[in-house]
């Protein structure tokens, strides 16, 4: 190197921060050359230093000095160059430097490293954008880990890139057993075929979010194998020119019991737990748009009002009880057997004749009739009553389910014309 005001001059006249740092004899650290930047870098201020050269620790404060004096001596030990980012706190900020380390080896061709030359570059706005970043990164993730609902997020190949911890406790995974493994694993195995398929349906379209098949139940599946009633929105972005999907999905497994409850509560008798009116004149319907043979019959309790008024309103409900039990263990599994109202009941027989029906129909009462009633009744002992029951079958092309139940009801009319207890057919 030239001499020490020679060797100022020079790295005076560059832009960088830069200094020269070398070994005196006793192997201590000196700062052989530094231009102003480089001082005030550190927080000396000009002119902190007036020759050179000078002791490294009188220079670098000391919370900055460990890791660049660990830097340098690496340097030197072994001839690599080194980078350290660090940060000085002075009194208008804290401010952010890389400082690149090169070593710098005899004249004569030897291999010691005799000097180090440190180039300064100001980070500040980088760093602080970095953090700025990371705060924003923090923040989305705490968000995300907070959110009541599932959020997960798929790549292009539809392989799993985030799974937050709402996710974790609806699908019963951790979040490292399922990244980077395929969205079909948390899908039942119905739908996973055609899942593929409509994900490329969504990539093409020109919508961005939508409500995940709205019109029927969507389900997921659970790590213990369980289905689970799930709501899904989902959401496709571009990030670097790739796809990207988000799924929101919500737990609506109380919401689908309370709705199938509902539903069941709106087909069923409250007191006999048969199907009621609506369910019978929808499951008629249903066999009537076909060409299908069906019969139907209806019944009521002989002389009702004489049990309520004998006994009671309550073990009039039970002898209601009693003969919905009877007929549910008389009739076909493919029958529909309702309460129409009151004392009043509807058997629906698909794939039934006159003839057959009546047959059932006369057991049927023959049942009620003679045998004892198994039912827990409030008098202690069985209350014997009788039903009469008219018959009627559907005819050719016949699509009037009320037409039909009106001829079966003109027939339990003359049955009751007829003494009761007994059948007769329209």
């Amino acid at each position: 190197m030239d001499g020490p005001t020679e060797l100022q001059n020079l790295v005076n006249s560059i832009e960088a921060s830069v200094a020269l740092v070398g070994r005196d004899e006793g192997g201590v650290l000196v700062v052989r050359a530094c231009n102003d930047k480089f001082l005030r870098m550190l927080g000396r201020g000009q002119p902190a230093i007036g020759f050179f050269p000078v002791p490294f620790d009188a220079v670098v404060p000391n919370y900055a000095r460990p890791a660049f004096r660990d830097k340098l001596q690496e340097c030197f030990a072994t001839g690599v160059p080194q980078e350290v980012e660090q940060a000085y706190d002075l009194r208008e900020g804290t401010y952010w430097w890389r400082l690149s380390l090169k070593p710098f080896h005899h004249t004569d061709g030897g291999t010691a490293v005799t000097e180090i030359l440190i180039t300064g570059l100001d980070i500040t706005a980088k760093m602080l954008l970095r953090q700025e970043l990371e705060i924003s990164t923090s923040r989305f993730r705490s968000v995300v880990d907070a959110a009541y609902d599932a959020i997960i997020t798929v790549d292009q190949q539809h392989n799993i890139t985030l799974f937050n911890r709402s996710a974790e406790t609806l699908f019963g995974y951790q979040a490292a057993e399922v990244l980077n493994q395929p969205i079909e694993r948390l899908l039942p195995e119905k739908f996973r075929t055609n899942h593929r398929q409509y994900m490329q349906q969504f990539t093409r379209s020109p919508v961005h979010s939508r409500q995940m098949d709205e019109r029927n139940r969507v389900y997921g599946l659970h790590r213990d194998g369980t289905l689970l009633p799930v709501e899904i929105a989902i959401s496709k972005i571009s990030v670097g020119g790739v796809q990207e999907f988000t799924a929101v999905i919500r737990d609506i497994t109380d919401r689908v019991r309370l709705m199938d409850l509902l539903q069941k509560q709106a087909v069923t008798d409250e007191l006999t737990g048969l199907p009621n009116r609506r369910e019978f004149l929808e499951v008629v319907g249903d066999v009537l748009a076909t060409d299908a043979d069906l019969s139907v019959f209806m019944l009521d309790i002989d002389h009702f009002k004489k049990i309520n008024d004998n006994y009671g309103h309550d073990i009039g409900d039970d002898a209601l009880r009693a003969l919905s039990r009877v007929a549910m263990a008389s009739t076909r599994a493919e029958d529909i057997f309702a309460r129409w109202g009151g004392e009043e009941f509807v058997a629906a027989l698909p794939g039934v004749g006159l003839e057959q029906a009546t047959a059932l129909a006369e057991k049927l009462r023959l049942r009620i009739a003679h045998e004892n009633v198994r039912h827990d009744w409030k008098t202690g002992g069985p209350v014997a009553f009788t039903v009469s029951i008219g018959v009627a079958e559907r005819q050719p092309k016949e699509r009037d389910a009320n037409e039909l139940i009106r001829r079966a009801d003109q027939a339990l009319y003359r049955a009751k014309h007829a003494g009761r207890n007994c059948v007769q057919v329209n």
